[in-house]
C-alpha cells in the first residue's frame, strides 16, 4: 500500500502515466489502476521508475480489458520493450493478480 507522501513524491511519473495513458487512448480505470500498481511498486531509484512505470501501464490497461501491446505502451513510454517484459508480471503478482502464463 501506499500513502499520499508517495503520490506527491511521484506526481513526475504520475504525470508520464497519464501522458502514456493518453498516447494510448486508455480510459479511466486502466488510468487508475496503472498508478495504483506503481505507487505500489515504486522503486526508490530514478533510474528503475521509468520501467516500472511503463510496465505498471501496460498492466493497467490488461486488468482494465483494454490490453495494448508491450512494443506500443514502450514506444508510449519511451522506454525499451524489454523494460516492460521483465517488470509487469512481478508487478501483478505483487498486487495479488494471477498474471496470465503467457
Amino acid at each position: 500500500m501506499y500513502s499520499a507522501r508517495d503520490r506527491v513524491e511521484n506526481k513526475r511519473w504520475l504525470n508520464r502515466i497519464e501522458r502514456g495513458a493518453d498516447r494510448l487512448e486508455l480510459g479511466a480505470d486502466a488510468r487508475s489502476v496503472a498508478a495504483d500498481l506503481f505507487l505500489s511498486e515504486a522503486p526508490d531509484a530514478d533510474r528503475s521508475k521509468p520501467a516500472v512505470a511503463a510496465a505498471s501501464l501496460y498492466a493497467g490497461a490488461l486488468v482494465a480489458g483494454e490490453q495494448r501491446s508491450q512494443s506500443r505502451v514502450a514506444d508510449a513510454m519511451e522506454v525499451s520493450r524489454l523494460s516492460v517484459h521483465q517488470h509487469w508480471k512481478p508487478i501483478l503478482a505483487a498486487a495479488g493478480f494471477q498474471p496470465p502464463s503467457w
